[in-house]
């Protein structure tokens, strides 16, 4: 008997694809640097909140012990983060401007790559920069089998934590639409890229990266986000059945290279892409990025856009 396109629609398995895919896109969109009052006045409106309580409490009813008790308790963990969040806004975010989230994410996060709380993949477990050349390719290489690449409006490298949380995002969102259009082997494509991008990147690099984010940022938005964070990405990995190996602070080693002369090495609102470009040219390493890029398209893509 076929399937009625209502109930596939409908299913707990659609509502937890689509519940997982708001929230990394929530976590995705606050770690931005704000160009614009519409992030502003998406705090400030409580419909940040209201969304992520919404995309919480539709996984928690479709779980269906998806992930076990863990998963059950950092759903919890998740909506009282929320809560702290919305106090935060009542309390302190109420009057605020754009220059003022502005300073905030600057004090955080800088306009130069901070060593103490860097949002980038490569620069953990990774202390020379032929390694990092090797991660970034990996991480292009899932960009390109769907289909997908940098918006020029992103002045982001493609290891920024909000461009792989984005990425999660939508292969969540594409997920939801592979179980209700697509079939059971399309979807098990996406299912299977989302699983090894949690175990083998954003599982291993972003438990240590919030830990560094809690203590740089002390207080305010940015601490709440680390918190949000961590417990957000233990579920997904527990509601995934992946088990990464994530990085401790002893693992944490920064590849070290000289500043060409008259070069400068710029991230956030200031950052327009080129920092990495320069030091691998510097040191050889864009060839076998290229290559390794190569490799991947050879290989034939994992999915379809």
């Amino acid at each position: 008997m076929a399937p009625v396109l209502g109930a596939i629609k409908d299913s707990p398995a659609v509502e937890r694809a689509l519940g997982r895919s708001k929230l990394y896109l929530l976590i995705s969109w606050c770690l931005l640097y704000p160009e614009d009052e519409e992030f502003l006045d998406y705090l400030q409106s409580g419909e940040f909140v209201e969304d992520g309580r919404s995309a919480i409490e539709g996984l928690t009813a479709a779980l269906a012990g998806q992930g076990g008790e863990k998963a059950k308790q950092k759903l919890a963990a998740l909506l009282k983060h929320l809560d702290n969040i919305e106090k935060w806004v009542a309390t302190e975010c109420t009057h605020w401007t754009l220059s003022d989230l502005q300073a905030e994410h600057r004090r955080v996060f800088s306009n130069v790559i901070t060593l103490d709380c860097p949002p980038y993949e490569t620069l953990f477990g990774n202390d020379h920069v032929f390694g990092q050349a090797h991660v970034m390719g990996d991480i292009a290489g899932f960009y390109k089998a769907f289909g997908l690449e940098l918006s020029r409006d992103i002045h982001e490298r493609l290891d920024h934590l909000s461009v792989e949380l984005e990425f999660m995002h939508f292969l969540a969102y594409k997920e939801s639409y592979a179980r209700c259009h697509d079939g059971a082997d399309k979807t098990q494509i996406v299912v299977d890229a989302q699983k090894k991008f949690v175990k083998d990147h954003i599982g291993r690099w972003v438990p240590l990266f919030s830990r560094m984010l809690v203590k740089k940022a002390d207080t305010g938005f940015f601490r709440h986000m680390a918190e949000f964070t961590a417990d957000y990405i233990e579920f997904d990995a527990a509601y995934q059945g992946v088990t990464p190996q994530p990085y401790s602070e002893t693992d944490y080693r920064p590849a070290t290279f000289n500043v060409p002369e008259g070069q400068t090495y710029e991230c956030g609102a200031q950052d327009q892409g080129n920092e990495l470009s320069i030091l691998l040219n510097e040191v050889g390493a864009q060839s076998f990025l290229d290559e390794k890029g190569k490799e991947k398209a050879d290989s034939g893509p994992v999915g379809t856009a």
